[in-house]
C-alpha cells in the first residue's frame, strides 16, 4: 500500500539547511497498525506529513498503492489525500461553533455528496463512536476524550484508506486516551491502516509494529510476534 524509498527532506533554516528525514525507507502493507515513536525532533511528524500528503519530500519516492506520488501536483495530491487519508491530531482541530454532528459532516459536504445519503452516515458514526447524545453539542462542550472521538469520526467518515493520527492521546488524561486508542484499535479491526505518531510508551507498545526514529533515521522497525499480540 504504502512505499518509502530513500525519502529525505531538507529544510532551509537562515543560511543553514537541516535535514528532518534522512534516507527513509518504508513499506506499510494494507490493514497495518503500527506506532513511530522517538525523542523530539527526530523526524516523527515530519514523516507523518509526508505521509499524509501535507508535505513532499526533497528527494526520493513515495509509492501510494503503486503511484508515485512525488510526481503529482497539489490539485492531484489534495484529491488522493482526501479519498485515502485521514488525520487526527492532538489539539483535535475541531470547528468550534460546529456541533458534533456538524463537524463530522464537514468531509462529506467538501466531497459535495447530497444531505439525503450525508445525515444517515453522521448518524451511524456518531454511533459507531459512542456520541450519539452529544451529536448537537459544541466542541467546548465536550470533554477531551469526547472531542478526539469527535475527531477520528470525522477522520473516517469518508471511508478512508489509512488513518495518521499525532499524539492522539496528547492532551488526555489516561482513561479517554485508553479509549481513544481502543477507538482506533477497532477501526484497524474492521480492516482500517492506521499509523500513530507518539511519545507514550505505552500507546506506542500496543502496535504489533514500532517504529523507531533517532535524527531523522529509522533506526529499528519491530513486529511483534503473532502470541505477543495476542
Amino acid at each position: 500500500m504504502i512505499r518509502l524509498e530513500k525519502i529525505n527532506r531538507i529544510f532551509q533554516v537562515g543560511d543553514q539547511q537541516v535535514r528532518a528525514l534522512n534516507d527513509v525507507d518504508l513499506t506499510i502493507s494494507s490493514g497495518e497498525y503500527l506506532s513511530i515513536m522517538g525523542p523530539s525532533g527526530s523526524g516523527k511528524s515530519t514523516l507523518l506529513n509526508i505521509l499524509g500528503l501535507l508535505d513532499q519530500p526533497s528527494s526520493g519516492k513515495y509509492q501510494l498503492d503503486g503511484r508515485d506520488t512525488t510526481q503529482m501536483d497539489d490539485e492531484q495530491l489534495a484529491r488522493i489525500r482526501g479519498r485515502k487519508i485521514g488525520f487526527v491530531f492532538q489539539f483535535f482541530h475541531l470547528i468550534g461553533r460546529l456541533s458534533a454532528a456538524e463537524n463530522i459532516e464537514l468531509p462529506l459536504i467538501l466531497a459535495e455528496e447530497a444531505p439525503v445519503t450525508r445525515k444517515p452516515k453522521v448518524q451511524e458514526i456518531l454511533h459507531r463512536v459512542g456520541l450519539e447524545d452529544r451529536a448537537n453539542h459544541r466542541p467546548d462542550q465536550l470533554s477531551g476524550g469526547q472531542r478526539q472521538r469527535v475527531a477520528i469520526a470525522r477522520a473516517t467518515i469518508t471511508r478512508p484508506d489509512v488513518l495518521l493520527a499525532d499524539e492522539p492521546t496528547g492532551n488526555l488524561d489516561s482513561v479517554s486516551g485508553a479509549e481513544v486508542i481502543q477507538l482506533m484499535e477497532t477501526l484497524n479491526d474492521s480492516g482500517l491502516t492506521v499509523l500513530i505518531v507518539t511519545h507514550d510508551p505505552n500507546v506506542g507498545d500496543r502496535a504489533p509494529r514500532k517504529i523507531k526514529m533517532i535524527d531523522g533515521a529509522i533506526v529499528a522497525d519491530t513486529t511483534k510476534r503473532a502470541d505477543e499480540a495476542a
